[in-house]
């Protein structure tokens, strides 16, 4: 098989990519190590930055998102049971953030991608890159036991942290960058209405609480948890009293609770691997950065390498031009990085770190009151909240 641009991965980084080149009129070939049910059934973030529902539409994937998509004009931050509320829309012109599971973007691009009659492989094993580093690389993989080969001209590597695409990668180019951080998030789904119309981050005395949903009638919670929490240790009841005690005593009031549909303890990292190009392979995605979920950035920053990708290799095919590709590392990395800042600031400020002294507990809480009180401030965090701009590859260069 012989394609323009091989894209290792279909989750929402890699199906978004081909979408964008498909338009364009670039051809594509997706590689899936796992199968469609698995891909489209992973519960994921859901809070969508207004540049990332924009690449949807532009995309032709967004009927769906626009018709059950809650948009979002600001939120909550509760200490110990106070809330303050902040107005992205007014801090930031008018922008705004829209929840829509990831799931459900899953979903839209690959029936896009489906009828567009571009090849979608799902259940490739043993997927291999090859010859990289030069104009002519490929990808072998295994399917219902015969090896098949693609032969194209860029590999994009959008197959996630654990993926084969980072690893393929020299050594001696590859630098990473990583922070673990000492504690985890316990998760619960639950089809009952959320607590409130928009999301709340709690900081309390027990830990960090974050109330969310996926849509009207169902509800995303997650508590600060130590790492090594088993579940077998928090039944329903324990966590709903948690989620109570952390949001206060209004929002314990309003609070339905319900029986748990999925359950679950992540732990939370920062992590940037650079350059993002090596030869004629581009990272995307998980690939290449994992931030903490605090600021509901993960998905956007895949967005935002697909957005910054598209332009490089539309260029590429189209007008022979390199400049793009050759600024796509430096483009990304530039956003990345103060993405990652705004991910490590809020998670910081938000949770508890069991090792703190007490002396940077009590700067945190004067920063949270800070915040509230400068409309600067906001205004900061709003701006990142609900995204930086995309960067031009074109320009970087």
């Amino acid at each position: 098989m012989r394609t323009q641009v091989a894209i290792i991965g279909s989750g929402p980084a890699g199906l978004l990519l081909g979408q964008l080149l498909h338009l364009a009129g670039v051809d594509t070939v997706i590689l899936e190590r796992r199968s469609r049910d698995y891909v489209e059934g992973r519960i994921r973030a859901g809070v969508l930055e207004q540049g990332t529902v924009e690449l949807l539409v532009e995309a032709g994937v967004g009927d769906r998102l626009k018709a059950e998509g809650l948009i979002h004009t600001g939120f909550d931050i509760c200490i110990d049971g106070s809330r303050h509320r902040i107005d992205l829309e007014a801090l930031t012109g008018g922008k705004t953030v829209t929840v829509y599971g990831q799931t459900e973007v899953t979903k839209d691009l690959i029936a896009a991608r489906l009828a567009s009659g571009a090849p979608l492989v799902f259940e490739a094993e043993n997927v291999a890159l090859h010859d990289i580093d030069t104009e002519r690389p490929r990808v072998t993989y295994e399917k219902d036991g015969a090896t098949h080969t693609v032969d194209c001209a860029v590999l994009a590597g959008c197959d996630g942290f654990h993926g084969v695409s980072r690893g393929s990668m020299p050594d001696s180019v590859l630098k990473t960058y990583e922070r673990a951080y000492p504690f985890g998030w316990l998760g619960i789904l639950a089809d009952v209405p959320p607590v409130s119309h928009e999301l709340i981050y709690a900081t309390h005395p027990d830990g960090f609480a974050l109330a969310s949903m996926r849509s009207e009638t169902r509800s995303r919670y997650y508590i600060q948890c130590p790492l090594d929490t088993d579940l077998a240790d928090w039944p329903d009841d324990r966590l709903w009293d948690a989620l109570k005690t952390r949001f206060g005593d209004a929002a314990a009031a309003a609070m339905r609770t319900g029986p748990s549909i999925e359950k679950s303890v992540a732990p939370l990292r920062s992590f940037v691997a650079e350059p993002m190009r090596h030869g004629r392979l581009f990272l995307a995605g998980d690939a290449a950065h994992i931030v903490p979920p605090t600021g509901a950035k993960g998905l956007n920053l895949a967005a935002a390498d697909v957005r910054v990708l598209s332009w490089a290799l539309i260029d590429l095919f189209r007008d022979n031009s390199t400049a793009g590709i050759d600024g796509y590392s430096a483009a990304c990395l530039a956003r990345i990085w103060k993405v990652q800042r705004f991910s490590w600031w809020f998670s910081t400020q938000l949770h508890n770190f069991d090792t703190e002294p007490a002396f940077e507990r009590r700067v945190h809480r004067a920063e949270l009151e800070y915040l509230l009180e400068s409309e600067s401030a906001q205004k900061t965090l709003a701006e990142n909240y609900v995204g930086l701009p995309f960067v031009d590859p074109r320009r970087v260069a």
